[in-house]
């Protein structure tokens, strides 16, 4: 193969490869987010992008599972008040926080330990959330 034709199926394949798997968002294409943990800077790090998205005008949902549950209970508001009041403020601004139902039976966190404006999530809300036309995970 001579090295022209070489450099020519290179430059098409990096080209045209990277264009056919990139991925655009809409003004306005919901985001979806899973957060599975309560360490301080993972959940730092998600509110942020989570509110910076939402400056842009993306509807955002977060799904608070496993250790992300505990964010959203009263018995725990100690550890995690500055976090709590992060997503107090994004709630405010439309952001939907909803609670996984069957981690909250595992890590015995009872309906009535959720904070104001959490909500306890079910299959209905959650795949609504999650496959609403053009979400981004």
């Amino acid at each position: 193969m001579n090295r022209c034709f070489l450099r020519f199926v290179v430059l098409f394949v990096m080209a045209f490869g990277f264009a056919a798997t990139s991925a655009t968002a809409g003004p306005n294409d919901p985001l979806f987010i899973s957060l599975s943990g309560d360490g301080a800077n993972k959940v730092g790090h998600v509110l942020h992008f989570a509110g910076l998205q939402m400056s842009r005008g993306h509807p955002v949902t977060i799904w608070l599972n496993e250790g992300g549950i505990f964010l959203a209970s009263k018995k725990h508001t100690e550890k995690h008040a500055a976090r709590q009041k992060e997503l107090a403020d994004l709630m405010s601004k439309g952001a939907s926080v909803l609670v996984c139902q069957y981690c909250m039976k595992q890590l015995d966190v009872a309906e009535s330990d959720l904070l104001p404006g959490f909500k306890m999530g079910n299959p209905d809300l959650v795949g609504g959330a999650l496959f609403k036309d053009n979400t981004r995970t």
